[in-house]
């Protein structure tokens, strides 16, 4: 038997390309298998063989649990059973035995085979896919093998690529027998069929096949820095130069257009605007709202969004059918942008104005004049008048020093009388609730002065009170009430 397994091994390893530890380790698992069926199907079998001299021993093993934690006599040991056999034993040891050697018999020999044929099949897909990755190859061509409820089959060498219904271009009628391009959007190690998934509607397709026809990016000379999809109908992709004399529109676009038609054939007709890349975020987002032309820009960081201002007769455009051109250019640009008028802009200008003014008015107990030198000036919030270096205030020509030192004093007088009431609410705040994803002290004084003190109080709420107590913006209304509620459905 030994000698024999030494030989089979040895064949194996030869006829399928795998190493030998793949195989002994195949048969080790079969002669386990086998040896489980002879004694108990659901016992813990081991099988070491000797890869010098083709001995195996085979044993049964137990899992040392603690006693409270002890279910199956089959499969377990409680400790203080398995401390009168070893005294070291720890839990999470096993405990074994030896089994005497089994002639397996017709059957027995079958069951191995199976499963030793089984290991060998895992094996080679494994070396095959390795095999795959190690030629780094994001972009896989291939063709239709067959469909299988929609999705379809890919051959790309000797590797099986599945590419699902949902990331096909809407519309694109794909056959067997049909060449197909498409992105390895990940690899699915735990499925049986095809480990590799395809995607022709991921954004890093478009710029694999610009890489694929700009042999400038592959040069270095030019760089692609991000793409947004509509699949099918139209796309933005952002280019860079690093190379003064190229011009990185003009070269993706081609001679007579042909490289973006080659592309543009490959994704059913998809429209492409390529947009000058900028690492000013304002100019990217002027750059990827093309073909409208923006009268003017107001950049808020702390919500990552823009206000941006176009007019009546480019809002259309910088709409686009279905809000196609400005939900791309967010996408691409990664702000979110907040189209309006000229007469729009100045109405919301207006109304914050407005809410200055009355904050300062009723905060720093000043008059109306006061208040509008103060937004004339570029002053917004209270702390921009308490802590703003005092020489920018002294520059102010309505203001003299006295007045000044006043104007700063009231405002930090406020600021502190705010902070205390702030400290006090929070101390009325449940930890479950200040601990939150999302949460902050200002947004849980906020809530508590509402009454809202509680995780559960804080999941109650509808998006629209959440929004109209604190001023938070619906998005964020959303979320934070969708991670309040989230422990009901654990």
């Amino acid at each position: 038997m030994s000698r024999e397994i030494l030989l089979l091994v040895d064949a194996l390893a030869r006829e399928k390309n795998v190493t030998k530890d793949i195989v002994f380790g195949a048969l080790e698992l079969a002669l386990a298998s086998a040896t489980k069926k002879r004694i108990h199907d659901d016992a813990d079998v081991r099988v070491s063989i000797d890869r010098e001299t083709g001995d195996f021993e085979s044993f049964r093993r137990w899992l040392v649990v603690a006693d409270e934690d002890y279910l199956s006599e089959t499969l377990e040991i409680p400790l203080s059973e398995a401390r009168e056999q070893d005294a070291d034993v720890e839990v999470g040891d096993y405990l074994e035995e030896a089994l005497e050697p089994i002639d397996f018999g017709r059957i027995g020999a079958q069951a191995a085979k199976q499963v030793i044929l089984q290991k060998i099949r895992d094996a080679e897909r494994e070396q095959i896919l390795n095999d795959f990755l190690e030629r780094k190859e994001h972009l896989v061509t291939g063709t239709i093998k067959r469909m299988e409820r929609g999705n379809a089959i890919v051959e790309a060498g000797k590797v099986e690529a599945l590419l699902p219904r949902d990331q096909m271009i809407p519309r694109e009628n794909l056959r067997v027998g049909d060449r197909v391009k498409a992105y390895l959007l990940r690899i699915d190690r735990a499925a049986r069929g095809p480990q590799l998934i395809l995607s022709r509607t991921a954004p890093e397709f478009i710029i694999k096949l610009f890489e694929l026809e700009v042999p400038e990016v592959d040069d270095g000379l030019l760089e692609i820095k991000a793409a947004a999809r509509d699949p099918g109908v139209r796309a933005k992709i952002a280019v860079k130069s690093n190379d003064q004399r190229i011009d990185p529109i003009g070269t993706c676009v081609g001679m007579r257009g042909a490289r973006v038609t080659a592309v543009t054939n490959e994704l059913g007709g998809e429209r492409v605007d390529i947009v000058l890349w900028s690492a000013d975020p304002a100019q990217f987002v002027i750059g990827a709202l093309a073909p409208a032309e923006v009268s003017s820009i107001v950049v808020d960081e702390e919500k990552h969004s823009m206000d941006v201002v176009v007019d009546e007769s480019n809002l259309a455009i910088a709409i686009g059918r279905g809000g196609q051109n400005v939900r791309l250019a967010s996408e691409l640009t990664g702000w979110t942008i907040n189209l309006m008028t000229e007469e729009e802009s100045q109405t919301r200008a207006e109304a914050e104005t407005a809410a200055i003014r009355v904050l300062f008015m009723e905060k720093l107990d000043v008059d109306e004049e006061v208040a509008n030198i103060l937004i004339e000036e570029g002053f917004s919030t209270l702390e921009e008048v308490a802590y703003v270096p005092l020489h920018e205030m002294l520059e102010i020509e309505s203001f003299d020093e006295a007045t000044v030192q006043e104007l700063r004093d009231r405002a930090r007088n406020v600021l502190l009388t705010e902070a205390i009431v702030t400290e006090e609410q929070i101390e009325e705040v449940a930890e479950d609730m200040l601990s939150l994803e999302g949460m902050d002290k200002t947004l849980a004084a906020a809530l508590a002065s509402h009454g809202i003190k509680t995780r559960d109080d804080l999941a109650d709420l509808a998006i629209d009170e959440l929004t109209e107590m604190t001023g938070v913006d619906p998005e964020r209304a959303k979320q934070l009430i969708t991670t309040a509620r989230a422990h009901w459905f654990e």
